[in-house]
């Protein structure tokens, strides 16, 4: 089969469905026509297929801060060792040109969460630290528990805001939580690697 640049190639694009013109092929062996794939990485710099990001994607989380702390409260699931406490504060703001209403004003929020102070929780602790830096833990738009618009509202990183209760209640024991924390952070190009 002949493309429109002339070559011979079977292969279509997952952007636009139509045979691939001026092939480009990412890292991950995924490949598309040159101006959709250009395109699509202006809103999005990971593959429409696999979404393994190819740059470094930045949010538009307001300013705000992230602290840490140490506790010796121990965690159901993690009873052999103490825990990690973060704390995210930020203060009322205006959203900017980057968030869904600019100029309009949105209040000032706190939150708390904890993970396992092991070693898998002292990773995805320095993950979560680079998703903050990049401004991805956060966003400004409209809160799925009450409802309100123009607030700050995770921006689908979980963290655990319970140190009990299961994962009905946003706490532990949840064996799975530590691992499906990292894949959301990986969505969002945020690994060890990058």
């Amino acid at each position: 089969m002949e493309n429109r640049a002339g070559s011979q190639s079977g292969e279509d694009c997952a952007i636009c469905l139509d045979t691939i013109r001026g092939k480009k092929t990412l890292r991950c062996s995924h490949s598309f026509c040159s101006e959709c794939i250009d395109s699509f990485f202006k809103c999005k710099p990971a593959c429409p297929i696999c979404n393994t990001y190819h740059g470094e994607y930045r949010g538009n989380q307001p300013e705000g801060t992230m602290t840490v702390t140490r506790s010796w409260q121990r965690l159901p699931g993690f009873e052999h060792c103490g825990s990690i406490v973060i704390q995210y504060d930020f203060p009322a703001g205006i959203q900017g040109p980057e968030h869904p209403n600019p100029g309009v004003r949105y209040s000032r929020t706190s939150r708390t969460a904890f993970l396992p102070a092991c070693e898998e929780g002292e990773k995805v602790l320095k993950l979560l630290r680079k998703a903050f830096d990049r401004r991805l833990i956060f966003t400004v738009g409209r809160s799925v528990t009450t409802g309100l618009n123009n607030v700050i509202t995770w921006n689908d990183i979980h963290h655990k805001t319970s140190t009990g209760g299961g994962p009905q209640c946003f706490g532990y024991p949840d064996p799975d939580y530590l691992f499906r924390v990292q894949e959301e952070l990986r969505l969002k190009g945020v690994t060890e690697d990058n």
